[in-house]
């Protein structure tokens, strides 16, 4: 764009760049969109010089992200114009403001069919861009024959036809079913013949996607495209300027190796034979080298070659030389030639046998696992999960079973699930799957789904010989202080069933095992108190002679779970009562599961089913996570407005549990087959829960469950998420002003602060500091706002309304319409919580200071967590209350990245600011925290919520979150306000102090604070 010699346009783009701020860019875009229309309102006296000015300035002003809603005609009718500088301008501005759907393209058509089929050739390249860009259905009904006649053209020059092709391309690529393409075969072929690179590379990119959709049409093509291969790699007949770094038009030979890969075979043995002459060339010539676009462009074409070579399904000896030159790559320090290494050698392995040859290279794929590239150290454990089997099982299994206590997160449940395959698929003896297993169990249990530890028991009651040994890692396992649940569920199970086989070991008697599984009881979930009972009476029943002191400890325990408010555990609990003391009997009703019947294992069904993890995938599901972490796009779970359950005062009322799980039946059912379903029907199973990673005191895991999908997401970009469209009030940004004065000081912050602390400055700019102190009492709430005047004239028209959402009642006394010079105002505001709600209240606040009208719209900190009131339970109590707040939606779980980093005491402090009464010592794991308190509402009286929060030492930007509550909409809402406070938190937050109840809210002075000392206007106050 040639903008020389129009003043009146780099004068507007020099305004607009000298513009203090973004109020006033808008004032002078506003201005000069005034004028513009109004002078197009007047068109017959505009030059086209000026109507060329205007239509740059629309153009510019629409790039600076402004709505442009007219002068459309104008833009358009300059295409029309007979000169270039006023057509330029027309074909441009036209591409830019209008998609393919508007109606003023069909004004054009007939002047852009004319351009093209002109002898102009820059009019024939304008016009071609433009329908290029477009690419609409009415262009391409009208106008594809004459670009298929400029295309073929022998008179036009390159330039044109290059054009022409590409225009082509998209109109094809945008509706293949209007242009038509019948008998292009032979014009493609010719048109390979020819000897301009830029045509050739722009026909070569028309035919990917003709032969993409239909190759039979194209066989013709296929020894065209082999010749361009050999002039490129082999002649190298290419002119300088399509040589880049030595190598000839890159591009071309990708774009030409990637139509060869549509065609299924090359069945003419010369074709054949100098193809892979070419491709053997390209092999063996390419190497790393020092200059970094050398290597990306001599790379692009070899991994094309290689993806070329497995499509045609070479010979060995060729496959061979891949393997060498990719088992190079993988070692050299460009990560993204380590990368494309890694999956070209799995995608070899997918199409052609050559795992011996990739074996040779197993230490450096093993050595890729602890790569910085979490991408590179996924395409290593893809690759290494190909190559296993008998031979090298053990080898790698073992490398997958030590990378994961130190892998991320995100891969810990892939990694688990390709152990447990590989243990299973590979094993050379069936201990060695059983230690496999309790490995896996022991260092990533919360990432072993359930279906690898049914696996395991399933193949220990299938085989008699396994039975001891297994029963002997499961007593093993319990000696460790801190043992994850599932751990705790298989060994009950196992020994349970087969514990009788150790009778005479040393610790093994039905004494010891009981007392290590009951020490076990008071940290796990209901699912696994099930089995426990189960495995209980399977150990009276193997008792013999009877011990009539383990009897009693065991009736006691049955005893005690008799009135469970769990249905499932209170009814075995009642029926092994009743069971055990009817004495020989028992052994034939709790007799040992029968064996399995065989079947294939949900574990290999689940790999056989999965799709090939692409590097493309891999890309997407990454930026997704990336834009979930960053943007906070949060997928509204809420539950359904069923509203809340009341509970007693500040009671640890049980709710009945929504669900139960599968493994309560499991010890006397048997297993559950692969698919989650039980082998052996038991009238009483309950549905499996959906709380699989609810436990308690397991290892650190932050890979949480999916989110459910719902019908609402909400955005959250600075402001706090409100997720009903009626409360819209609450969507009030930060600040909104009428002019051009500024805040001081970050007003999001002052917000996130007073979140976490009951007093300080709300709001200041260069007139005025709003301050606030609150107390907070049960559902009740009283705030004081100060309306300080910094300044020795007055404050006009004051004004405050407050904007409340649904679930706060909110009185604020009279504000009076004038603040005196160098004066304060105290205004009470009386607030009381109806439900539980993240919603925010809004200030709608104005004042006048001289000629200066201001207003903003500022958050209340009257948030959910001011109704809370910590409070601090034992240890023996909280377990129960987690148990029986069983799944969603009670109890939710959420994986949590994008934190920003604290250590655990001050993250501790954040918590304690929140009113969560942390407990220190209650998690057994060091690095995590448990907190619970109450909240308070109008409708409800005190509600217990509990919280579990799971931090990773290595990577404090990340952390699992569990809270749990006797009220659905409560755990929601609270959930999303903390995490929310996690990862927008300005600075890292102190523990504050709540004021007493009865204490004076505040003592009325005179500020003596003076315009130049803005910051310590309510210091004496605050």
């Amino acid at each position: 764009m040639a903008l020389s010699g129009m003043r009146g346009l780099s004068v507007f783009i020099s305004d607009v760049r000298n513009c203090q701020n973004k109020e006033q860019e808008r004032l002078r875009v506003d201005k000069e969109l005034g004028n513009i229309r109004t002078r197009f309102k007047n068109e017959k006296g505009l030059t086209p010089y000026e109507k060329k000015k205007y239509v740059w300035k629309m153009l510019y002003i629409y790039m600076l992200g402004y709505d442009v809603d007219f002068g459309h005609m104008e833009a358009v009718s300059l295409i029309s114009a007979p000169k270039y500088p006023e057509k330029q301008v027309g074909y441009i501005v036209t591409s830019c403001l209008l998609n393919e759907n508007h109606d003023f393209l069909r004004l054009v058509i007939n002047t852009v069919r004319n351009d093209i089929i002109g002898r102009n050739e820059t009019f024939q390249c304008l016009a071609l861009t433009m329908v290029g860009n477009i690419g609409g259905r009415e262009f391409a009904e009208s106008l594809a024959p004459d670009v298929q006649k400029l295309l073929i053209s022998s008179s036009c020059r390159p330039l044109v036809r290059k054009k022409a092709a590409l225009c082509l391309l998209r109109l094809y690529r945008k509706n293949p079913d209007v242009v038509n393409v019948d008998g292009w075969s032979d014009r493609m072929t010719q048109l390979l013949d020819e000897r301009d690179l830029g045509v050739l590379t722009s026909v070569m990119s028309l035919l990917v996607a003709l032969v993409s959709n239909n190759h039979d049409a194209y066989w013709s093509c296929l020894p065209k495209c082999v010749k361009i291969l050999e002039r490129l790699a082999r002649n190298q007949d290419v002119p300088q300027e399509y040589t880049y770094y030595g190598i000839p038009s890159p591009w071309l030979q990708v774009k030409t190796m990637r139509v060869l890969q549509y065609f299924p075979t090359i069945e003419d043995p010369n074709t054949r034979r100098s193809l892979f002459e070419v491709l053997q060339r390209i092999l063996m010539g390419t190497d790393v080298v020092k200059n970094v676009n050398k290597n990306n462009a001599s790379h692009a074409v070899l991994f094309e070659a290689l993806a070329l070579v497995m499509h045609l399904d070479a010979e060995k000896e060729m496959m061979s030389q891949c393997v060498a030159l990719l088992g190079k790559f993988i070692a050299v320090r460009e990560p993204n030639i380590r990368y494309l290494g890694l999956e070209n050698m799995t995608r070899m392995l997918m199409v052609t046998d050559v795992q011996d040859i990739i074996k040779r290279h197993q230490a450096q794929i093993i050595t890729s696992l602890k790569d910085p590239d979490i991408s590179i150290r996924r395409r290593a454990l893809d690759l290494l999960y190909s190559m296993c089997d008998v031979s090298n099982a053990k080898d790698i299994v073992e490398e997958l079973l030590q990378y994961l206590s130190t892998a991320d997160f995100v891969m810990r449940e892939e990694l688990a699930l390709k152990a447990a395959i590989l243990a299973e698929k590979f094993a050379p003896d069936l201990s060695w799957y059983v230690d496999v297993i309790l490995q896996l169990i022991d260092k990533a249990g919360d990432f072993v789904s359930d279906d690898i530890w049914y696996r395991v028991v399933q193949f220990v009651t299938n085989n008699e010989d396994l039975q001891p040994y297994a029963a002997i890692k499961a007593r093993e396992y319990l000696d460790k202080p801190a043992l994850h649940e599932t751990m705790v569920k298989v060994s009950a199970y196992l020994l349970g069933e087969y514990s009788h086989l150790l009778a005479r070991r040393p610790g093994c008697s039905p004494r010891e095992i009981f007392t290590i599984l009951h020490e076990k009881l008071p940290t796990v979930s209901t699912s696994t108190v099930a089995i426990l009972l189960s495995t209980y009476a399977k150990i009276l029943m193997h008792t013999q002679p009877p011990d009539p002191e383990l009897q009693h400890q065991i009736w006691g325990i049955f005893n005690k779970y008799e009135s469970y408010i769990d249905v499932e555990i209170q009814q075995r609990a009642v029926e092994y009562f009743a069971l055990s003391r009817k004495g020989a009997a028992l052994a034939d009703i709790l007799a040992e599961m029968p064996k399995f019947p065989e079947r294939q294992s949900a574990l290999l069904r689940r790999a056989e089913d999965a799709e090939i993890d692409t590097a493309e995938q891999s890309a997407i599901k990454l930026r997704a996570q990336q834009q979930t972490s960053n943007a906070l796009v949060l997928t509204d779970q809420r539950p359904p407005d069923n509203g809340s359950v009341p509970v007693g005062q500040l009671a640890l009322v049980k709710m009945p549990s929504m669900s139960h799980s599968t493994d309560a039946s499991l010890a006397d059912q048997g297993l559950a087959q692969e698919n989650g379903t039980l082998s052996k029907v038991d009238p009483q199973a309950a549905p499996p829960s959906a709380d699989l990673l609810g436990d308690l005191l397991g290892p650190l895991a932050i890979e949480g469950p999916p989110i459910a999908a719902s019908s609402e997401q909400n955005l959250v970009s600075g402001l706090d998420t409100v997720p009903s469209a009626s409360d819209a009030l609450a969507l009030a940004p930060v600040v909104e002003q009428s002019n051009s004065v500024q805040p001081i000081g970050n007003i999001a912050e002052r917000f996130h602060a007073l979140c976490l602390k009951d007093s300080g400055v709300l709001y200041e700019d260069p007139y005025i500091q709003v301050g606030i102190k609150a107390e907070w009492r049960a559902h009740h709430g009283r705030l004081v706002l100060f309306l300080g005047n910094k300044n020795t004239s007055p404050l006009l028209s004051v004004k405050a309304l407050i904007l409340p959402p649904a679930h706060l009642k909110i009185e604020l006394s009279l504000v009076p319409e004038t603040i005196p010079p160098r004066a304060q105002v105290q205004c009470p505001l009386e607030v009381v919580n109806l439900c539980p709600s993240r919603d925010i209240a809004v200030l709608d606040f104005s004042y006048k200071f001289g000629t200066t009208m201001v207003n903003a719209k500022l958050r209340l900190p009257a948030v959910i967590t001011k109704f809370l009131q910590p409070m601090s339970v034992s240890a023996e109590e909280f377990f129960r209350q987690w148990r029986s707040l069983a799944g969603p939606p009670l109890k939710l779980q959420e994986v949590v990245r994008g934190v920003k980093p604290l250590s655990l005491p001050e993250m501790a402090n954040l918590f304690n600011s929140l009113r969560l009464m942390v407990t220190p010592g209650l998690d057994p794991n060091p690095n995590n925290l448990v907190a619970s308190t109450t909240f308070h509402s109008e409708s409800t009286q005190a509600m217990v919520c509990l919280m579990r929060v799971e931090t990773d030492p290595s990577d404090r930007t990340q952390l699992r979150m569990t809270i749990a509550s006797v009220d659905p909409t409560l755990t929601f809402e609270l959930k999303e306000f903390i995490k929310e406070q996690l990862v927008s938190m300005p600075t890292a937050p102190t523990a504050s102090t709540v004021p007493a109840p009865g204490t004076p809210q505040v003592q009325p002075s005179v500020p003596s604070a003076t315009p130049t000392d803005p910051g310590a206007m309510l210091a004496g106050l605050l």
